[in-house]
């Protein structure tokens, strides 16, 4: 009897091994192919995604694009690529491609009415791009925000202040904008006001603050850099001083100005007036 009970469970722990070991192939063979597939299409897929972008972006340096263009149409093509890579990716794994679209779609829709500031963002970029009213390297101000720009990407621009610090900007503000550019014509003035006392000889001083400026070799000689009497006010004849420099020279040309015109005013005597106050006692 106990011979029949050990010979029948080992029959039964035979037949337990077998209905796993198929039911562990079947699964094998319906999940683990595809996902096998599936993880070499991605492998792949990247590695191809890698020398697409790497030959796009030796083109366009190649053919002179834009540093700007260049940028945003790496980034543009870089998440397309990678977006399609992905569906398909899915889709090995045997969800239906219809299913998937309708699925997308939906959520497309969903976070397009979510995300209706960054569309935005994203077409001014685009805008951006097309019209050109700036591009990387180019010194502007919009959105209260001076800088240098850094990066012109997709949804942003980033600009480098004077502060050194990274400034992020919409492209939507920034299509929709204001935007000055200080770099588009190639020169830029200097406005600076220097006062002297009522008692100097105006052409004397005007003489001395434009030889400062003539002396100065990153003072553009065109246009020619001018001195003017601008205001005569309580207690000083104030000289507009105006000096064209390039964008990347403006502050060297604005400080070295200051400095400049004080140390000629004093050389030759020139009085540059200071607030006085008055003290007015009332005595018993």
């Amino acid at each position: 009897m106990e011979g029949t009970i050990t010979t029948a469970t080992a029959e039964t722990s035979n037949l337990l091994d077998k209905i796993s070991i198929e039911n562990l192939l079947g699964i094998v063979e319906k999940y683990g192919f595809p996902v096998l597939y599936a993880i070499l299409i991605y492998l792949i897929g990247s590695w191809v995604i890698k020398r697409i972008t790497k030959v796009l972006k030796n083109v366009m340096a190649k053919n002179d694009y834009d540093e700007s263009l260049q940028v945003f149409l790496f980034n543009l093509v870089t998440w397309a690529l990678k977006i399609f890579l992905i569906i398909t990716v899915i889709s090995t794994l045997g969800v239906e491609t219809t299913s998937l679209a309708a699925v997308i779609a939906a959520a497309g829709l969903a976070i397009g009415l979510a995300l209706q500031g960054s569309l935005s963002n994203f077409a001014g970029g685009v805008l951006i791009i097309i019209f050109k009213p700036y591009k990387i390297g180019d010194l502007i101000e919009a959105q209260g925000v001076l800088g240098v720009v850094k990066q012109i990407e997709i949804f942003t621009t980033k600009l480098v202040t004077p502060q050194n610090k990274l400034a992020i900007v919409p492209n939507g503000a920034m299509a929709n904008g204001n935007v000055i550019n200080y770099t588009a014509e190639g020169k830029m003035r200097v406005d600076l006001t220097i006062g002297v006392g009522y008692g100097e000889d105006i052409k004397k001083t005007k003489e001395v603050l434009l030889a400062v400026l003539t002396s100065n070799p990153k003072v553009l000689k065109e246009p020619a850099p001018s001195v003017n009497v601008s205001e005569l006010a309580d207690s000083s004849i104030n000289f507009a001083v105006r000096p064209f420099a390039t964008p990347e020279d403006y502050w060297d040309v604005y400080f070295a100005t200051l400095e400049n015109c004080k140390i000629a005013l004093d050389k030759e005597g020139i009085e540059i007036p200071y607030p006085h106050r008055v003290n007015i006692s009332k005595q018993a």
